[in-house]
Parts: structure tokens; C-alpha cells; sequence
């Protein structure tokens, strides 16, 4: 499975965390400093966290829905709510626990999720929550998911969502400071003011905490990670395997 455990609590926002696959898996492994960054990152390259990128500006990528953009949740056929998608009322419903600055979920995110959306939402037999699991990989993943949140008081979660993972280069390494969650904000034509006195005044900040609850009490250990008609599937997997599980629940299995 591709995905990153999650610790039984959430990490400190300033704890920092570098994945290592192991077994097929992405475990989250705490860092006391730049060398065992840089040990681990032989390995796993890839994913290992890079401290030492200096941060000036940001070119935003286009995101989903929009010129340039290729994400899940683009055009007017798929019914949006904050951060859902979809009929209210379909057969299936699927949450996925999932964190911004995860590489599994962006690769589930861009990949996957499309195919999902145009097969089972677009369709009527999927009804689709995205929820956060808090700061667990660092502070920026909690704000991340804060201003996805705003995005959606203004009808753009699903665009802010894609947006987010279009312009992630890698953990904690100021792809999601405030500053550039507002820039993402101009670049979807979103109103500033009231996006900036939402994600300034942490409107959302008891939300992210009730996502980490019920992450915990639904026994998510990893991201992403998706309830299924209450069946938990675990990592990014294939399209393949969540339209084996889709099926399923939609002939009640």
C-alpha cells in the first residue's frame, strides 16, 4: 500500500517528519535534526523532506477546474458542498482522511480520484467527504486544510483542494505558509477578505480538531485512507481496487 502512518496522537506543528517506505508502506519517522534527514533520504529520496530549500514567492500552478487544470472535481456536472461532492442521497459514501502535504494522497488526488469522480459521482452512486487528519506531518498541513475549508464557504474547496497539491514541492517546507494559502486564493479568484478574516481568525481550527476525532475513532492509521460504506481501505491504491470495493458496496456487501 502507498500511504503515511499515522502516530496514535498528532505530531507537534513544530516536529518534523520525513517518510521512509518500508514494506510497501510509508511510515512517518520523527527527525531531530538535518542528518538523519539527510541519511534517510538516501533511501527513500523521493519523499524525504528537504530543509534546506529557501522560500521566496511562489508561482502558482493552475489548479483543478481551472485554465491549465486537469483536477477531479472541475465542471458543473459534479454537485458541490464545502468539502463534499456528489448526491447527498447515493447509495455509497466515501470519506477519505487524507493531508495536504502527504505525497500518497496528492499521487491518489491527481491520479485516482478522477477516475472515481467521473465513473461513480458524476453518476449518482458516490457521495464523496474529504476530511483533514489535522497537523500530523507539521503546522502547514493543519492550515492547509483550514483554507481548503474557507475555499469552500466560497463553493471552491474541490478547486482550493487540487490547487494545494498542484503546487506541493515536499514536507514542511513552506509550500503552505499563510501568505502563499493566500495567493492560491487570488490565483481561483476567491473574495480575499473574507478568505483572509476566515483563515486569519482560525474559523476552522475546532473543525481540523474534529477531524483528527473522528480520524481516531474511525481507526485511520495512515493517508490517505477512505471509509467505504464504513469499510476502511488503507493507502493509494489503484482505481482498480476502490471500483472492486465500490461494486461491492453497491450491491450491499
Amino acid at each position: 500500500m502507498n500511504e503515511e502512518q499515522v502516530p496514535a496522537t498528532t505530531a507537534r506543528p513544530n516536529r518534523k517528519w520525513i517518510a521512509l517506505a518500508i514494506g510497501g508502506a510509508c511510515a512517518l519517522i520523527a527527525c531531530v535534526g538535518v542528518a538523519a534527514a539527510l541519511a534517510l533520504s538516501f533511501f527513500s529520496p523521493q519523499f524525504a523532506t528537504t530543509f534546506n530549500r529557501l522560500v521566496s514567492g511562489v508561482s502558482v500552478t493552475p489548479a483543478a477546474g481551472q485554465p491549465g487544470g486537469a483536477g477531479p472535481a472541475g465542471g458543473s456536472a459534479v454537485q458541490q458542498s464545502g468539502n463534499t461532492m456528489g448526491d447527498p442521497n447515493a447509495p455509497v459514501k466515501i470519506v477519505e482522511y487524507a493531508d495536504f502535504q502527504c505525497p500518497f494522497c496528492r499521487e491518489f488526488a491527481q491520479q485516482t480520484q478522477p477516475q472515481i469522480v467521473e465513473s461513480y459521482v458524476k453518476t449518482g452512486k458516490v457521495f464523496y467527504e474529504y476530511r483533514s487528519v489535522g497537523a500530523f506531518i507539521g503546522q502547514e498541513s493543519a492550515d492547509a486544510a483550514e483554507a481548503a475549508y474557507c475555499a469552500g464557504d466560497q463553493g471552491k474547496f474541490w478547486e482550493y483542494h487540487d490547487a494545494l497539491f498542484a503546487n506541493w514541492t515536499g514536507e514542511n517546507v513552506g509550500d503552505f505558509t499563510k501568505d502563499k494559502l493566500k495567493q492560491y486564493a487570488d490565483s481561483l479568484g476567491l473574495d480575499r477578505t473574507a478568505f483572509d478574516k476566515c483563515l486569519d481568525t482560525g474559523k476552522y481550527a475546532d473543525r481540523i480538531q474534529q477531524d483528527v476525532t473522528s480520524a481516531q475513532s474511525d481507526g485511520v492509521r495512515a493517508t490517505p485512507s477512505f471509509l467505504i460504506n464504513g469499510k476502511l481501505l488503507e493507502g493509494a491504491e489503484p482505481f482498480g481496487a476502490f471500483q472492486k470495493a465500490i461494486d461491492e458496496a453497491l450491491q450491499g456487501k
